[in-house]
């Protein structure tokens, strides 16, 4: 597991949130979908950190 990768993961997460609750106030399309876009890829991250954590304790 990397604890670097989930804290870019977690960061990216909250800056889409963040963005994407912007867009909502401004009325904004662009920026909500953009914040969507970024929540989508720090899930992703996730995802993949969750896939190396199984296959190390399925390793140990």
């Amino acid at each position: 597991m990397s604890t670097e990768d989930r804290a870019k993961a977690t960061a990216k997460n909250m800056e889409g949130k963040a963005q994407e609750a912007l867009g909502n106030i401004t009325g904004d399309p662009e920026d909500k979908a953009e914040g969507r876009a970024k929540q989508t890829e720090a899930e992703a991250r996730h995802a993949v950190e969750d896939v190396k954590d199984k296959a190390k304790r399925a390793i140990d």
